[in-house]
């Protein structure tokens, strides 16, 4: 009787620790051995000179969302997920979207059901919150954390969801309360709206305006303002699509004085600058995204930000909106650059990108690769040991790279429903041939073979923020008590404040 139901042998697996010679054997959906020597399952895989790699996790991508401006995107579950599948990508973690005035539980339900009927791979969401009433933060809220959604996003611009810092102490609270992760969109949203306003008073709006108008210090100011505030509870952020150098900066320095701030960043920030968005006509509207591309000097930075640990995880920050009248351009050749809708496609690309300019440039180890664009995405929001691993007990998620595989990036060749990529004719070499989903060969040879609805609801545990040993000043343990309703005085608490 044959041992395993699929065995992959004689590659080389990577883990963000080491890389070494081994076979995987795998029953079921799970990997049940890893070591040489492992005999032929029943499906046998034969890896010679190409890299066994845990699945890539994308935490950070939109899938059948509607924006703040009320632009759907192009792609539902099954696209998004079908391309993501051939990127190498094993589970998305996209957002479920709460618009003004809705309920966060029903939006939470509605998107779950439109995972578990379309999603090929694994999955989960975080929840996009806008409103901080009570049935949102203490209820509604509440009742998703203890179902497995862990984590969820804050706005600090965009007038249709933002939150004001009253507010975010609010949220703030709650995480600390509930052991969950909040990730925010840092950009200061006055500085953005005064800029763009005066651009538009003197003609200036074509789409490189956009790069001016979302100045980084906006992103600098709010990245410092949301830690200082975090600061009040000892909770940790995760500060999102990091992109410019002082943001960088301050969220290093935060880290140094023992402040629990995370900080993700994404492919095209570090491979495409704002002169893109310098294109004829309203071309440029194709690289918008918030926040902007930046400079030369900016991409060196993030490279080093991610180098030096301060920057754990690398995601898409897919947004894909088709450029047509139904996504960056609602208003023709006459949309300015403030009515064009902001992201630009990369659920596939990311991981290819990523091995290319990374690895294959030298710029990373593959243990870093992996520990970037998996392993640090499921111990950063709960999903580890279950994935991001090739080991023992873990989920039978694996890509198998041969990386020698050329491959000429254009929108025709990519899954997504965009109809453009910001990537077009770029030559990247590496890419995911074979890719395991929970035990089953969904792309073999490039070859792309699932039913939809076949991928899995995961739900996730404690951040990994909230798992360390985390030291909670005098301040925090008051402040977090004050929040609960039951803090009696502050005895001591002025001298604790002034030593934090």
């Amino acid at each position: 009787m044959d041992r395993f139901d699929l065995t992959i042998r004689n590659g080389l697996v990577a883990s963000d620790q080491a890389v070494f010679e081994a076979d995987v054997g795998i029953v079921g959906d799970r990997i049940v051995a890893v070591a040489r020597g492992l005999p032929a399952g029943k499906r046998d895989i034969d890896a010679t000179g190409q890299y066994v790699l845990p699945g890539g996790i994308d935490t950070h991508c939109h899938v059948e969302q509607r924006s703040g401006m009320g632009i759907m995107g192009a792609d539902d579950w099954y696209s998004a997920s079908v391309s993501a599948a051939c990127g190498g990508t094993t589970m998305i973690v996209p957002f479920a979207a709460q618009h003004r005035g809705h309920s966060l539980r029903q939006v939470a339900a509605d998107y779950a059901a439109l995972a578990t009927a379309k999603s090929v791979i694994d999955w989960s969401y975080h929840l996009i919150v806008s409103e901080t009433d009570k049935k949102t933060l203490q209820e509604d809220l509440v009742e998703q954390i203890r179902k497995g959604i862990t984590s969820f996003k804050v706005y600090m611009t965009y007038e249709q969801l933002k939150i004001d810092d009253y507010q975010m102490l609010d949220v703030l609270a709650l995480a600390s309360r509930e052991n969950a992760l909040v990730m925010v969109h840092a950009e200061n949203n006055d500085v953005i709206k005064w800029v763009s306003q005066k651009l538009l008073e003197n003609g200036r709006t074509a789409p490189k305006y956009h790069a001016t108008s979302h100045v980084a210090l906006a992103e600098a100011e709010a990245t410092h303002r949301v830690i200082q505030l975090s600061k009040l509870f000892d909770v940790p952020v995760l500060i999102v699509h990091v992109s410019a150098p002082d943001a960088i900066a301050t969220i290093g320095a935060a880290q140094r004085i023992g402040a629990q701030v995370y900080g993700e960043t994404c492919p095209h920030y570090m491979l495409l600058t704002e002169d893109n968005m310098d294109l004829p006509g309203v071309e440029g509207a194709k690289y918008c995204c918030s926040p902007p591309l930046r400079d030369k000097a900016a991409q060196e930075a993030l490279w080093r930000a991610l180098k030096d640990g301060v920057l754990q995880t690398v995601s898409s920050d897919h947004a894909p909106y088709r450029y047509d009248h139904t996504g960056k351009l609602p208003h023709g050749d006459q949309t300015t650059f403030k009515q064009m809708a902001n992201g630009m496609p990369g659920l596939e690309t990311r991981l290819p990108l990523m091995f290319s300019e990374g690895v294959n440039a030298g710029r990373m180890t593959l243990p870093e690769f992996v520990a970037l664009t998996s392993t640090n995405h499921a111990r950063m929001y709960g999903i580890a040991p279950r994935k991001g691993l090739i080991e023992e007990g873990a989920d039978a998620d694996i890509a198998i790279w041969d990386p020698k595989h050329e491959v000429v990036l254009t929108a025709s060749g990519l899954h997504d429903r965009v109809g453009y990529t910001p990537y077009e004719g770029m030559k990247v070499t590496g890419w995911p041939r074979t890719v395991v989903s929970a035990g089953r060969v969904i792309v073999d040879e490039g070859a792309f073979d699932a039913e939809p609805g076949s991928g899995r609801f995961i739900p996730r545990g404690t951040p990994l923020p909230f798992q360390k040993e985390r030291e909670i000043s005098a301040r925090g343990q008051f402040f977090r008590a004050l929040a609960d309703g039951h803090a009696e005085g502050h005895a001591g608490f002025g001298y604790a404040d002034r030593q934090n």
